[in-house]
């Protein structure tokens, strides 16, 4: 028998899964690894799933997919949220097993929201915009940057690349709706399309043209200076005082097991530090893990120089050794 409880990887995962599920009741598990009590209410769905197998559990990792999170105002795990036809129908917040029955309970016989008001081109249109918008520089295409579909796309990526652009892609062969749709939405009848700021330059013809009269590359955006800009605001945030701890959440609520057995630790060491929520930058959460070489999180940061993570730490105050690593000069 399958699982019935489905991890989800990606906000477009979740979004496929509701689409899916349409009217009929699904429930979203907001958990996080290291909450024990988030494993027991797993179990609880488990068992709900005998007596409501139409019901869809899905659990979404808090942690690793943090915009699903803030898009749901998650604040703390376990939360559950219940949906029909995409749209919020109820929430409880906590490890409450005799009330996520109760509700589970109702809800299923809960009428859907209606879905019959909102206009599908208007809708086609907000997609097409989120799309458009999602990076400083994306390529609709056959195919994507590693494996094109067509000749068009492939000399397409070929420039990019050429130019050492940083760029995102979409690959239209799986959404046609998005494919159809974007010929209007743009007034451009063929693909591959380029889009900068959000901003149609043209297709492969047009950008041929604009790399022939040395036009292009002052207007994509390079790879070298994503990385610079990204280095220089991990710097920034590293050097923002003496001792800086980076780490899931904050000091008065701290997001995971981890993060929050070192803050234990600082309070016990009386020494002023500040922190940075990875939680609240992707791109810095990813980022640090290549500038310090060091993979998992918290990170404890003296003099914009690493100490180390949770373990590191752990050994340098039973060692004796944390208190005078922590004196920042």
């Amino acid at each position: 028998m399958a699982d019935v409880l489905i991890s989800i990887s990606s906000e477009e995962a979740l979004n496929k899964a509701l689409e899916e599920q349409g009217k009929n009741l699904t429930v979203l598990h907001f958990w996080a690894e290291w909450a024990d009590q988030c494993e027991q209410m797993n179990d609880v769905l488990k068992e709900l799933s005998k007596h409501y197998p139409d019901v869809l559990y899905l659990l979404v990792d808090a942690e690793d997919l943090p915009e699903v999170s803030v898009q749901y105002n998650i604040e703390a795990v376990p939360t559950f949220i219940f949906l029909k036809n995409k749209q919020q129908i109820g929430r409880l917040n906590g490890a409450h097993a005799p009330e996520l029955t109760k509700m589970v309970k109702e809800h299923v016989n809960t009428p859907a929201p209606s879905s019959a008001d909102k206009d599908p081109k208007e809708e086609l249109n907000n997609k097409l915009k989120r799309l458009i918008n999602s990076a400083e520089c994306i390529l609709f295409m056959k195919g994507d940057a590693k494996e094109p579909r067509c000749g068009f796309s492939r000399q397409m990526v070929a420039i990019l690349n050429n130019h050492d652009c940083d760029y995102s892609t979409f690959d239209i062969l799986q959404d046609e709706e998005v494919r159809q749709g974007l010929k209007d939405y743009s007034d451009w009848r063929t693909y591959p399309q380029l889009y900068i700021k959000g901003e149609l330059i043209g297709g492969l013809d047009i950008i041929k043209e604009m790399d022939a009269a040395d036009e292009l590359k002052s207007i994509l955006p390079s790879t070298k200076d994503k990385q610079d800009n990204l280095n220089n605001r991990i710097k920034k945030i590293l050097t923002q005082s003496p001792v800086v701890l980076l780490m899931k959440g904050d000091p008065d609520s701290p997001k995971c097991g981890f993060s929050r057995q070192i803050i234990q630790i600082m309070a016990n060491t009386k020494v002023n530090y500040t922190h940075f929520d990875i939680l609240s930058d992707n791109s810095i959460r990813q980022g640090v893990k290549t500038y310090s070489d060091w993979p998992t999180y918290p990170q404890l940061y003296v003099n914009g120089q690493l100490v180390g993570g949770l373990d590191i730490v752990r050994e340098m105050r039973d060692a004796g050794e944390l208190q005078d690593a922590l004196k920042a000069e």
